[in-house]
């Protein structure tokens, strides 16, 4: 009965590899259900606990890396405190529009913010796509810390 488990798993950790990507589905806990799941079928007997605290660990890490790197895009490109603290909401508000409000919320968020502080249309603007920039990179740092995710969990398991 562990073959069919086995491709749970295996499809938990590509599906999360592709939510990383596609910002409508939680990648990296996917990712990390399906290697919980691969511990929990042979009884943590190969994955230990310490593997599994480990993973978890990066797993919140990603969320981290998430929203800093889109409020750090901004800031990047000269942005004031408010573009950055809109880069950030605009992320967490964005999560409530799929696709297409993950994609722009930064961005959006990051205009707002500039032209509160009146800074300008053109400084608003810079500072919308450093949030972008920025969203492009923490999803390049999601997809990292996936790889080393499941890398750990094989070299866990080989050993």
């Amino acid at each position: 009965m562990t073959s069919p488990l086995w491709l749970l798993a295996i499809a938990l950790v590509l599906v999360g590899i592709a939510g990383s990507v596609l910002p409508a589905l939680p990648g990296v806990p996917l990712v990390f259900g399906g290697l919980l799941l691969g511990a929990w079928i042979d009884h943590f007997q190969k994955v230990g606990w310490f593997t599994i605290v480990v993973l978890g660990l990066l797993t919140i890490l990603s969320f981290a890396v998430d929203l800093l790197a889109t409020s750090l895009g901004a800031k990047r490109v000269g942005a004031s405190k408010l573009a950055v603290l809109g880069a950030a909401v605009g992320s967490l508000v964005g999560l409530f529009f799929g696709i297409p409000g993950l994609i722009l919320g930064p961005f959006l968020g990051a205009v707002a913010g500039e032209l509160l502080a009146r800074r300008g249309r053109n400084q608003a603007v810079k500072s919308g796509f450093g949030a972008w920039i920025g969203l492009l990179v923490g999803t390049a740092g999601k997809l990292a810390l996936i790889f080393a995710m499941v890398g750990i969990f094989l070299t866990a398991y080989a050993l």
